[in-house]
């Protein structure tokens, strides 16, 4: 494994991280087959694990396989998301906050994390409170940077100057979504991100599985992805760029997962990319890909096939904000709508 540093935080991370998200009750209940996973991970060369709070028992599934090897390790998690029907469990509060790292430094049996992450913006909460109580979890020592993951440019930059006014610790870092076939961050938060001097780890490199060549145009989609309101799956712009994509990885003799998690990686602004197995079998294969580097030919019929900056369709687990996705905030009352 070749290694990278995260942003400037001096951490030196390998440029393929583990998602744990699919070790657990989410993915692959087996937690004893988890733990061999990660042991493999590790055993290859891979030194950053990415978990959340949210991923039902994930973070215990990464803490048990990390016992005696802790110290070797770059971990990772987020919070904000709901863990239980508690209706203060969740978001990015100072209370909540505080409760938070705990419950995780438990689940990963640690007493620190080395990158603790806002999992989403969080409108109801001022980011001078969520800095301010991040920044205390740097100075206790129970946190060595803090991070964000489907932040907007806009929101980067206003957390950014909050931390340089305020003398809060800064954000470190930020994870969004990237694949061959979402491209949208190169507009403007990877160059964000770069600005700011922030390291990068991208999630679904693989594109939801839709890059792995299972889902095919003229296809039906498996039962699972058909049944968990997946509609990218059923997205025949998708669907042809996977066909264009295929063609290529064939012609060229590379597979198509190994295309898709090197051309991530291929990115200046990116860090890592975040696989995310929920087998042995998925994560030999990752492994497998290591090594491949792609060439600027390779690259450049990438760009003709989905261009750069664009994304064809999207994921729907996409975190697109309120203001798109309530009706209310992007829309006048009724009785205001008439023009005069």
């Amino acid at each position: 494994m070749q290694y990278r540093t995260l942003g400037r935080t001096g951490i030196t991370v390998t440029p393929y991280a583990l998602g744990a998200m699919m070790l657990g009750s989410f993915g692959n209940p087996d937690r004893q087959e988890g733990v061999r996973i990660i042991h493999r991970a590790l055993d290859a060369g891979i030194n950053f694990i990415d978990t959340a709070d949210r991923y039902g028992d994930s973070e215990q599934v990464v803490g048990e396989a990390l016992a005696g090897r802790r110290d070797h390790v770059v971990l990772a998690t987020k919070f904000w998301g709901p863990v239980d029907d508690d209706v203060n469990h969740r978001g990015a509060s100072r209370r909540w906050i505080m409760q938070a790292v705990e419950r995780s430094l438990r689940n990963l049996r640690t007493d620190h994390i080395d990158l603790y992450q806002l999992h989403r913006p969080d409108p109801e909460a001022d980011i001078d409170e969520t800095l301010s109580a991040l920044t205390d979890l740097v100075r206790q020592g129970k946190v060595r940077a803090i991070g964000t993951s489907s932040m907007r440019g806009s929101e980067i930059v206003e957390a950014q100057w909050v931390s340089e006014r305020r003398g809060f610790e800064r954000f470190r870092t930020e994870q969004p979504n990237y694949s061959i076939l979402d491209r949208e961050i190169e507009r403007e938060i990877l160059p964000v991100a770069q600005r700011y001097g922030m390291g990068a780890l991208v999630y679904s490199p693989l594109a939801g599985g839709a890059l792995t060549g299972k889902y095919r145009a003229g296809q039906a989609n498996d039962t699972f992805r058909a049944g968990t309101g997946m509609r990218h799956f059923r997205d025949d712009r998708r669907l042809a760029a996977i066909e264009e994509l295929v063609a290529l990885s064939q012609e060229v003799g590379i597979a198509l997962t190994h295309l898709a998690m090197a051309f991530t990686i291929a990115h200046p602004g990116v860090t890592s990319a975040i696989a995310g197995p929920r087998t042995m079998e998925q994560l030999e294969d990752t492994l497998a890909g290591a090594d491949v580097s792609l060439s600027d030919e390779i690259l450049d019929r990438i760009d003709a096939i989905v261009p750069p900056g664009e994304s064809i369709g999207a994921m729907d687990m996409v975190y697109r904000g309120p203001e798109v996705e309530d009706a209310a905030l992007r829309r006048r009352p009724a009785s205001a709508r008439s023009a005069r």
